[in-house]
This record gives C-alpha cells, sequence and structure tokens, in this order.
C-alpha cells in the first residue's frame, strides 16, 4: 500500500488541509492518506491550550466521509513531544510492507534542519513538500540542508530529489486555498462565521464546544 502521512497540531483541521491531503492522494496514487494530530508540538506552543482529545474528534468529523482518508491517535498515546522521526519510525514498523509518503508544508521542509534526527527521516520515507499561499518558494535542492545534500540527486524528467536509500523528495504545487488555523480562530473570537473554510461538521462541533470562544 502507498500510504500518505499528514501530521499537524489541526488546531482546527480546515479546508485546505483536506484539499492538500487530496491532492496528494490523486498525484501519487495513495492508497490511504493517515491524518496524525500532535498531541504537544515541539516547534511551537499550542494556542490556546485546545486538548488533544477534542483536535482528534474534528479531525474524525473531518474526514468521516472519505474514505481514502484515516485517522490516527499514535502521538497521544505515546505522549511526550510529538517528534516527526518517532512517529515515522513507529508507523514502519507498524506497516513494513508499504511504502510511505511524507507530506509537510514547504515552509517547515524549508526548516527541516532544525527538526529532530531530519536525516534519517528520508532513509524511512518518501516526502511531499507543498507550496501554500504566501510561502517562499524554494527549489527542492536549495531547500536541502547542506549536511545531506550530497545523498541525492535531481530527476529533471520526474521533477524530483533521488535520494540514495531509493525515496524521493516531491514538490506539490497549485494547493492555493489560503486558509489559516489562525485566522479560523480569530473569527471564532470575533463572532463572525467559519462557514465554508472548514466542514460542516466541524464547524458545528466548534460551536457545541464553545471552543476557540475565548482564544488570545
Amino acid at each position: 500500500m502507498r500510504l500518505g502521512i499528514l501530521g499537524g497540531t489541526f488546531n482546527p483541521i480546515h479546508n485546505a488541509h483536506l484539499r492538500i491531503a487530496e491532492e496528494a492522494r490523486d498525484l501519487y496514487q495513495l492508497d490511504r492518506v493517515l491524518f496524525i494530530p500532535a498531541a504537544t508540538p515541539p516547534h511551537k506552543p499550542l494556542v490556546g491550550e485546545l486538548s488533544f482529545a477534542s483536535r482528534l474528534e474534528m479531525v474524525r468529523l473531518a474526514v468521516a466521509d472519505n474514505p481514502g482518508f484515516m485517522v490516527s491517535d499514535m502521538e497521544g498515546v505515546r505522549g511526550g513531544r510529538s517528534y516527526s522521526i518517532d512517529t515515522l519510525r513507529e508507523l514502519k514498523a507498524q506497516y513494513p510492507e508499504d511504502e510511505l509518503f511524507f507530506i509537510v508544508g514547504a515552509d517547515s521542509f524549508n526548516d527541516i534542519s532544525t527538526w529532530r534526527e531530519y536525516a534519517a527521516i528520508f532513509g524511512l520515507c518518501n516526502v511531499i513538500s507543498v507550496q501554500r499561499p504566501g510561502s517562499t518558494i524554494t527549489s527542492l535542492a536549495e531547500a536541502l540542508p547542506v549536511a545531506i545534500a550530497g545523498e541525492f540527486c535531481y530527476d529533471s524528467a520526474a521533477k524530483r530529489l533521488n535520494h540514495c536509500s531509493g525515496h524521493a523528495v516531491y514538490a506539490l504545487d497549485g494547493v492555493l486555498l489560503d486558509i489559516s488555523s489562525s485566522h479560523i480562530r480569530q473569527l471564532v473570537q470575533g463572532g463572525r462565521s467559519i462557514r465554508y473554510l472548514l466542514p460542516d461538521a466541524v464547524e458545528q462541533y466548534i460551536k457545541e464546544q464553545r471552543l476557540y470562544a475565548d482564544a488570545r
């Protein structure tokens, strides 16, 4: 199976997250995309201190109608800081015969040298770097840390970086929905509509649970 992996705080999950997953699933012929909410993100504090359980439930509601999407609570079960390398190693052990595709934003990929054991990631999975509206456009080769650049070669025909492990790094362009979780939180706090920015079921859950109303 070709398994996509999309992690994040999902605070809250919105339509751009879903569209990114769908475009990756379609373009790279993924059998499933696994959404993995972070329990404790290592690089930035969780705004509003929303519980893992609430964020997990919103993801479950968001993907319920798509048979190509799944949800995992593995980072909440594992506890501690949610490092990508730990999650990828756990998934590799759980799905040893599957080909993994790790979906990340281009801004995160540009900063990958700050990640824990970042060099080991490319030996575990393929990476899909997603260009988002407003982010700086950097070529895949330029974004690679100098320390590991020699492990890759550029395939101009396929427009990807091939890693010595047999995995590759791809650039996914064209996901142009300019939606952010921070903007949604601001709208809720201001008493404004968030309709059409996220699935109806997630909007209803936010209203029922009074999430973000007092966010700062």
